[in-house]
């Protein structure tokens, strides 16, 4: 079943979104995949059966998780802030962690950088060649006409404050920054190259922090010893 940050609706997207500095948002096709991807249910352990090749372009050669054994669903490493009429949902798509999804999911995830490329590769000769670290954002209203400011998003890492270096929407109206009941907008966010994910950190939006992010990394050092023990196993013939 789909949680409230989960609810993506073809009638709401498409559109080019207004000028606030935001790129455009991105296909129909793939906010589609990324809803059905957490909607999916429990995934195949096997690579040979997901059929999911490895990704060939890990520019940065810091991938190291196998890919197709994850079983772990996107809410699993989501960071989520509560706020008057407001949900807040923010996931790094680093990709030894996002490898630790569900074949469905971690796919999705791909496309979806796969699909904003040319900006990121923008983002990343403006910063001298660093390739930025990338989050998944999603602003889900829970009261009509609810507003609400990208721009406050900061994540504190090993003592330091991180703003978005660029934010590229994924859904229409993104820009507009007006939530309807029911309705979630969409972005990739950029930061600068220097977010610990292996460290405790915290995400905070406007007055709301969130420091969970301890407590998910739990989990998500169990999965990566449960994938690499499925990695290993003799494949069925």
């Amino acid at each position: 079943m789909r949680t409230a940050t989960e609810d993506y609706r073809p009638g709401a997207l498409g559109e080019a979104a207004r000028d606030y500095g935001l790129r455009k948002p991105v296909s129909l096709a793939c906010i589609i995949a990324i809803a059905a991807a957490c909607a999916s249910g429990a995934a195949n352990t096997s690579a040979q059966q997901s059929g999911l090749a490895p990704i060939s372009d890990d520019t940065i050669g810091r991938a190291n998780i196998p890919v197709g054994f994850g079983t772990l669903r996107q809410d699993d490493i989501a960071i989520r802030l509560e706020l008057q009429g407001l949900i807040v949902r923010a996931i790094p798509l680093d990709e030894n962690l996002i490898r630790l999804l569900t074949p469905d999911s971690y796919r999705a995830l791909r496309d979806l950088q796969e699909s904003n490329k040319q900006a990121i590769a923008a983002v990343t000769r403006r910063t001298g060649g660093r390739a930025p670290d990338l989050w998944y954002v999603s602003f889900y209203g829970v009261e009509p006409d609810v507003h609400f400011s990208p721009m406050e998003l900061v994540i504190t890492s090993s003592g330091r404050d991180f703003r978005a270096l660029e934010v590229l929407p994924l859904s229409s109206g993104f820009g507009e920054q007006r939530l309807k009941q029911r309705e979630t907008q969409s972005a990739i966010y950029l930061f600068e190259e220097a977010i610990d994910l292996d460290q405790p950190l915290t995400v905070t939006f406007q007055n709301v922090r969130n420091e969970d992010w301890e407590q998910i990394l739990t989990r998500v050092e169990r999965e990566r010893a449960l994938v690499r023990a499925r990695a290993s196993r003799p494949a069925d013939h």
